[in-house]
């Protein structure tokens, strides 16, 4: 099986497009939504990302089902 780096650059430049709509569409929100985040506790933010990488990990599962 080959790596299909076409789907990779893809997936890649869809991720950075949703990882910047947020700064483009509401800096401001942002920059209070980063000063709230900075208060919260370790624990709450590594469960937030744990969660994350699971829901992320089942979308890839579930398209991989689909494909």
């Amino acid at each position: 099986m080959r790596f299909q780096w076409h789907i990779f650059i893809a997936a890649l430049g869809l991720a950075f497009i949703l990882e910047g709509l947020p700064y483009f569409l509401g800096p401001e929100a942002v920059k209070k939504l980063v000063a709230r985040i900075v208060e919260l506790p370790t624990s709450y933010l590594r469960g937030f990302g744990l969660a994350a990488i699971i829901a992320g990990l089942a979308l890839v599962a579930l398209s991989r089902l689909l494909a």
